[in-house]
């Protein structure tokens, strides 16, 4: 499984390469606070498979980095999984990372 961690994600983005976020958590979490892409929550991701990027690396978020994950998990079959990365430990990772 591939992870990232809060900081190279800062740098990364900071950095503008092409990628995709996608924010796993429930609507109202994502409505309280997120760092933006697509948020589709976990329940739903198989369902909607299709609004994941093919060419480029997808990140997967959550508060704790427990659901990414899981998410991950659940993708590993698809062809593109080896693009996929997890926020380790997710949103409360980012907001005590420093910034760059």
């Amino acid at each position: 499984m591939n992870n990232i961690d809060a900081t190279a994600l800062k740098k990364l983005l900071a950095s503008g390469e092409e990628i995709q976020l996608v924010d796993v958590r429930e609507d109202w979490e994502h409505e309280v606070f997120n760092i933006g892409g697509l948020n589709i929550p976990l329940g739903n991701l198989i369902k909607e498979t299709d609004k994941l990027e093919k060419d480029i690396s997808v990140i997967f978020y959550c508060e704790k980095g427990i659901r990414s994950v899981i998410a991950l998990q659940r993708l590993a079959t698809l062809p593109n999984a080896i693009n996929f990365y997890n926020l380790t430990g997710g949103m409360q990772a980012w907001r005590n990372a420093q910034d760059i």
